[in-house]
């Protein structure tokens, strides 16, 4: 009893840690291209570096942090991140030149990267396979929030004519981040077995063996091309889509995005129960054939021939097949990534996912932004036919799954069918 009251109150600590690090991203981020470019006057080149060295630092420290994960457990290396992370938000608001932005973002960026997968893996360690799902999604819904509100109240704070209201805003964040410090050390998260215990493994060892790994390595696919057809589309591509081809205004771009967030609050919780009895691979594929749904929407909304009125809803309409979408996800691919993890890699394999998304969220602009503001047609094919290889990959995914990982549940049925309590649900680790 007591260690679930203490596995209660570590997860309760843990969703304010997700809730926190997702406000201060949406808190400052946004608002970096224009601080940089104009209010500190570094121009158009060093804005679009800063954001690149941002997304840079990102790719350089997380295989690292997967290994300093394993080795050292994932609140020491959260607690590192946490400050590295105020170091750079209030380098950011101090710097005034090139070299000095260039150094802080790069901080920040690593700081920030490094936060969530430390952040999953004590979710996994506070959490059964049983549990895991709903956590996940907790999580997720925590952070959309914070997202939501630290970019409402960062935009009221910014003032584009003042350097103090942006350093102020830089300041708060990092202020944040070190009374996030303060919480989280508070956080007892339950002894999981290292790496260190065992017999020593060499950094490229624990690759290996991870790359060895079919089902591992296929849901990587998987996961690179859900964040290249979606999330590297929503701020880019789409939206450029949306200005070009759609015609609609940037209010309407904005109620767009409030719609993909909004049936992301409303339908995470809904959907969660139905989710959760669900085979995960087959919910993958259901969330394929849904985004497919949406870029169809999306090309009426820009191909069609109705009304300006028509276009603007059906557009406002994909963002929110899209949310819904991540809803179901949510419990879903993250818990699956623990669940496939051997006892005490879980820190390397939600570091090496974390690597994966990335990587899409870097590429997917790149390729999608061009396209969505010149190639309409094209566009809107090209996402399409990723969407329903989602549903082609997610269902392949579940040919190397063991029952019990496609669907937890399972574990729990059997115990009960035998006359047992639930209470001790079958790992993937148990049955390996």
């Amino acid at each position: 009893m007591n260690v679930t009251r203490g596995k209660g109150a570590a997860m309760r600590r843990i969703h304010v840690g997700n809730a926190l690090s997702a406000f201060g991203l949406g808190f400052t981020v946004p608002y970096l291209y224009v601080y940089v470019a104009q209010v500190r006057g570094l121009g158009a080149m060093t804005a679009g570096l800063v954001l690149a060295v941002f997304a840079v630092a990102a790719l350089i420290v997380l295989p690292l942090a997967g290994r300093a994960i394993v080795r050292r457990g994932p609140l020491p290396v959260l607690l590192a991140a946490l400050v590295t992370a105020a170091v750079g938000a209030l380098g950011l608001g101090l710097a005034g030149t090139a070299t000095a932005v260039l150094t802080a973002s790069a901080a920040l960026g690593a700081g920030q990267a490094v936060m969530q997968p430390a952040l999953a893996t004590m979710i996994v360690d506070c959490s059964t396979t049983e549990t895991r799902s709903r956590a996940f999604a907790m999580q997720f819904f925590l952070q959309n929030l914070g997202l939501g509100i630290g970019g409402l109240i960062g935009g009221h704070l910014v003032d584009t004519t003042r350097v103090s209201s942006f350093t102020l805003l830089f300041s708060i964040e990092a202020a944040m981040f070190l009374l996030l410090v303060a919480v989280m050390a508070t956080v007892r998260v339950p002894s999981a077995p290292r790496v260190g215990e065992a017999p020593r493994q060499s950094a490229r060892g624990g690759w290996r063996q991870l790359l060895g790994n079919r089902a591992m390595v296929q849901l990587s696919v998987l996961g690179f091309v859900l964040f290249f057809a979606c999330y590297g589309q929503f701020e880019s591509g789409l939206s450029a889509y949306g200005v070009e081809a759609v015609g609609i205004s940037t209010s309407a771009l904005g109620t767009a995005l409030a719609a993909n967030t909004a049936m992301i609050v409303v339908a995470q919780f809904a959907v969660l129960r139905f989710v959760e009895r669900q085979k995960r691979s087959r919910m993958i594929a259901v969330v394929g054939l849904i985004w497919a749904v949406a870029w169809v929407v999306a090309g009426y909304a820009g191909l069609g021939h109705g009304s300006q009125e028509m276009a603007t809803a059906a557009f406002v309409s994909t963002y929110a097949l899209f949310g819904l979408g991540e809803a179901m996800l949510s419990p879903t691919v993250a818990p699956l990534v623990a669940d496939l993890a051997p006892r005490g890699m879980a820190g390397q394999y939600n570091s090496a996912f974390a690597l994966v998304k990335q990587l899409a969220l870097a590429v997917g602009p790149a390729v999608g932004g061009p396209m969505g503001a010149s190639l309409h047609a094209p566009y809107i094919v090209t996402f399409l036919l990723f969407s329903l290889g989602i549903t082609w990959l997610a269902l392949r995914l579940g040919r190397e799954l063991t029952a019990v990982q496609d669907q937890p549940l399972l574990a729990r049925n059997r115990v009960v069918a035998k006359g047992g309590a639930a209470v001790g649900p079958v790992t993937a680790e148990a049955q390996a």
